[in-house]
């Protein structure tokens, strides 16, 4: 027979009373799924470990000066830390996440995001990566505005303003991001599907 997992709650509770490896168990069980909604966000590992540490940080602050309570609800409380802390992220770099529709957070995105099978969770972070060490291949001008219209869902016009070049400048260089991705994956035999 299964052993019973302890409850979230217990764990809380058994850290708050002085024992530190509770709460080892909870960031061990709980990292993926707040890692990869953080990463969702920001798609960029170094941001993502930056803002997964410091909602951790918070997290233990927020235990330690006794302030906890949601009841039973560890996960919801945490995702809405690293939430507050991704908008702080973009809020800081004047750019907005890409959050459902509404700009609310919703737990159901997260869940969306977890119910990927582990095989084609595996499979979309592979895909992921290859994607962004090809994106890292390119010339600084053409990464830098495919950066910004991909991942901060830039206008063109935005993108113009922001690097100082022409809004025909800024297409050309997408196209040439664009073309030169292309080259590198059929170079390298990549294979980008999921």
């Amino acid at each position: 027979m299964k052993k019973k997992l302890i409850q979230d709650a217990e764990l809380v509770s058994n850290y708050i009373n002085g024992d530190e490896a509770a709460l080892s168990v909870l960031v061990h069980r709980h990292k993926q799924k707040i890692y990869s909604f953080i990463y969702s966000k920001v798609y960029d590992r170094d941001i993502t470990e930056d803002i997964f540490q410091d909602t951790f940080i918070k997290v233990i602050k927020t235990l330690k000066r006794g302030k906890y309570n949601e009841e039973g609800k560890f996960l919801p409380w945490v995702m809405r830390i690293a939430h507050n802390l991704v908008i702080d992220h973009f809020r800081k770099n004047n750019r907005m996440p890409k959050f459902d529709n509404s700009g609310e957070f919703s737990i159901f995105s997260v869940l969306k995001d977890s119910s990927l099978n582990a095989e084609k969770s595996i499979i979309k972070e592979q895909v992921e990566s290859d994607v962004r060490r090809i994106i890292e291949e390119l010339p600084e001008d053409q990464k830098n505005v495919l950066m910004m219209r991909i991942y901060q869902d830039m206008s063109f016009k935005e993108i113009s303003e922001r690097t100082g070049v022409s809004i025909n400048t800024a297409l050309g260089r997408m196209r040439y991001a664009l073309i030169n991705m292309r080259k590198v994956i059929e170079q390298n035999n990549i294979v980008l599907t999921n």
